[in-house]
């Protein structure tokens, strides 16, 4: 029997509401444990041990360098103002105002790291002539400045330079007032008012740095995961906005994301979930810090419900300000690949270092590009000098991320691009020089022909025309692509100067995964120049002995690897050539009569059989579950270059074979692991019967035509005259 009591007591306490942060509710507002709390002052004790926080000193010096920006700006409208025939008092209130965005505004800059800065000025103060052309005049003059580099068409228009060491990024935008006040709120709507596209990416810069610290629940925590998060991008290969992967503004936003998602957790807790959230989401589904603001001015937002373009957008990441745009467009289906399988081995050390299993250094160890592929693409620019290397390497850097849409588009997908954001400098060179590399795979699980073969002659071509369109070309200025395998690859990209050794000892667990991971394929190419031939040993030997002949072989160190592709623009560098360029121009001159230079297709099977030596931990490049943190067998997995397939029985033999003929057609031709064809029949014989097969059947067969129809001639004239001469006798 229930009494009253019971019916009339007081009720459960009513909870209370969730605070919102962004445009859903919070996933967990779990606060730090005892242990959250450890290892989030171990991660902050591990980034100052990294040098990721500057000094007192450097910091009053770019609090100098603004000044002296700002009071150079200052003096260049109030000349311009003068010139344009404006009144003494209308002079004397000119004013540009500087305002600063990115990482120096965010509270997340480091040591050496650039300012990103925009110059506000009246309306009547153009970007074309007056920015890029007058105050460019002006800093050039002023000995504080080098390395001046003005990039007018850039989708945002900046001025990069040097001030006393500082790198800045300056933008300009020219708002509708004829006086800029000196409090100008850039966060409000107004200061969009009768102003064009650029201008209105300018001044979105600052904009949505304003609003990413105004949405976020902790600064403090904020800034600490993402110091942490853009170290990890730059040691993973993944910080580079202009190659197709996230920026500055991109990694803010997704930190910002999960920040709103766990506003409770602490930074070694925020850095957890970042990669638990982003390993399990789902693409291309958008990013947004608040809800996308209606079309207020008539400037486009990002709606993929109206707008088609923003259909095809694989990493959505919408800025927080009006116009709400989407701020990695760049991003391409190959660097998303590349991307996903960062998170998942971030996913995977930070488990670890939950469990207590791995440090914070784990998560920071280097991504081992040159040992992930087994074919790259490398990209060649040279200049006549340092000056000019600068603007031509900018140039052709904003360009690479054109050069892998290019190709995933001709090749349908089948041919995936990796583009490492770091360039490499071979001091030994007597010009200016760079270089830049792109890894290359065939797409995962994609069935291949034997003898199918990727040609991106097309997509070099385009590249090619794209590159000519730079308005500042000087004489000297070249770009080279071409095709490497890596043990082909240049010394000056190690940091010693020398290649790393790969003899590595694999267990059985690793061979076999490494068998699983190639699809039991072993590939054989075929130069126009040479051909490195690999082959099973036909008696099933692989006795070590042998093994270590085959090393010692001096055929090895004699064969060249496959050349997809070698392009040169403008004239000739005086004093730029090179052996690799000397024999990719000898090369072309075989290849083709034209001045273009030759490009041979590269087979599917000899772009597709990569191992998978991405990082020192084990991160596996190009699986679809990739690992996290393994042991040193592992390692070893991934460093393995050649014995690939040696350690299971089959052994392949570098050989050198005779050179093609020119303008053969120049192809990869297929090898089975289980002896269904033999590598000798898919060597040069083939080549040659094929062709002498070709040439029977041009030449025999008019021939066979030419004698038929003589016979049929030579009869019907004997039956002729057979004829006639019967009826003369029956006459």
């Amino acid at each position: 029997m229930v009494s009253s009591e019971g019916l009339c007591g007081s009720q459960p306490p009513i909870a209370a509401p969730v605070t919102q942060y962004g445009v859903t509710k919070p996933i967990s507002m779990a606060g730090p444990t005892a242990a959250d709390i450890q290892r989030s002052r171990d991660l902050e004790k591990f980034l100052v041990q990294a040098g990721l926080y500057e000094s007192k000193e450097e910091a009053s010096k770019r609090e100098e360098v603004l000044g002296q920006i700002q009071e150079i700006v200052t003096n260049w409208v109030k000349q311009l103002t003068r010139l344009r025939g404006y009144t003494d008092q209308m002079v004397e209130d000119a004013k540009a105002v500087i305002f600063t965005f990115g990482s120096y505004r965010l509270g997340v800059h480091g040591p050496g790291s650039d300012i990103d800065a925009l110059c506000v000025g009246p309306s009547y103060v153009s970007r074309e002539e007056d920015f890029f052309f007058v105050l460019h005049n002006i800093l050039a003059e002023r000995e504080e400045v080098t390395e001046l580099q003005p990039v007018p068409d850039a989708h945002v228009p900046v001025m990069r330079f040097k001030f006393n060491g500082i790198p800045i990024d300056l933008l300009y935008a020219s708002i509708s007032h004829l006086v800029v006040p000196h409090d100008l709120d850039i966060s409000d709507i107004s200061v969009l008012y009768n102003v064009d596209e650029p201008t209105v990416r300018s001044l979105n810069g600052c904009r949505v740095a304003d609003q990413i610290l105004k949405l976020v629940p902790n600064v403090e925590h904020f800034r600490t995961t993402l110091r942490c998060l853009k170290f990890w991008a730059k040691r993973r290969g993944v910080y580079s906005n202009v190659t197709g992967f996230l920026g500055g503004v991109n990694w803010a936003l997704l930190v910002a994301r999960i920040c709103q998602l766990y506003p409770n957790a602490a930074p070694s807790m925020l850095v957890s979930r970042f990669f638990r959230v982003f390993t399990q989401w789902r693409w291309p589904n958008p990013v947004m810090l608040c809800a996308i603001e209606e079309d207020r001015l008539g400037f486009s937002v990002w709606d993929p419900r109206r707008n088609p373009r923003d259909r095809t957008h694989h990493m959505p990441i919408i800025t927080p300000a009006y116009p709400c745009m989407n701020s990695s467009y760049n991003v391409s289906t190959s660097t998303l690949r590349v991307m996903m399988e960062q998170f998942q081995y971030g996913n995977n050390v930070c488990e670890n270092i939950e469990l207590n299993k791995a440090k914070w250094s784990a998560l920071f160890e280097p991504y081992l590009f040159f040992q992930s592929y087994t074919n790259y693409l490398q990209v060649d620019i040279l200049a006549a000098d340092a000056d000019d290397l600068l603007s031509w390497k900018g140039w052709v850097e904003s360009r690479l991320r054109q050069l892998t849409l290019m190709i995933e588009r001709d090749t349908y997908g089948k041919l995936q691009c990796h583009p490492y954001p770091q360039d490499y400098v071979d001091a030994s060179k007597p010009c200016a020089h760079c270089a830049f590399f792109m890894g290359l795979q065939r797409k995962h699980g994609e069935i291949v022909q034997e003898g199918q073969q990727f040609d991106i002659r097309g997509s070099v071509d385009e590249f090619r025309h794209s590159i000519n369109m730079y308005m500042f070309w000087k004489p000297g200025m070249e770009i080279y692509v071409s095709h490497v395998r890596r043990k082909q690859l240049p010394a000056y990209i190690y940091p010693d100067g020398c290649k790393r050794s790969r003899n590595l000892q694999l267990t059985p667990q690793q061979l076999s995964y490494k068998m699983s991971r190639n699809n039991g394929v072993a590939y054989q190419a075929l130069s126009g120049e040479k051909c490195l031939k690999r082959k099973k040993d036909p008696d099933g030997e692989n006795s070590e002995q042998s093994r270590l002949d085959k090393r010692r072989s001096p055929d090895r160190n004699q064969s060249v690897s496959p050349e997809i592709v070698s392009r040169k623009l403008g004239s000739a560098c005086t004093g730029c050539s090179t052996s690799d360029l000397d024999e990719m121009n000898r090369l072309a001159e075989v290849s083709t009569s034209s001045n273009s230079s030759g490009i041979s297709s590269c087979s599917h099977e000899d772009i597709g059989n990569e191992s998978t030596a991405g990082s020192s931990e084990g991160s596996n490049v190009g699986d679809d579950n990739p690992s996290s943190s393994q042991s040193d067998s592992s390692d070893d997995l991934k460093s393995s270059v050649e014995d690939e397939h040696a350690d299971q029985n089959k052994v392949f033999q570098d050989g050198l074979l005779k050179d093609l003929e020119p303008k053969t057609v120049v192809g990869v031709v297929l090898k089975s692991m289980n002896g269904d064809v033999d590598s000798k029949s898919v060597q040069n014989p083939v080549i040659r019967f094929v062709f002498e097969i070709l040439i029977d059947f041009f030449f025999c067969v008019p021939c066979a035509m030419f004698f038929f129809i003589l016979l049929s001639f030579g009869v019907s004239f004997v039956v002729a005259l057979y004829n006639r001469l019967s009826l003369a006798s029956t006459a």
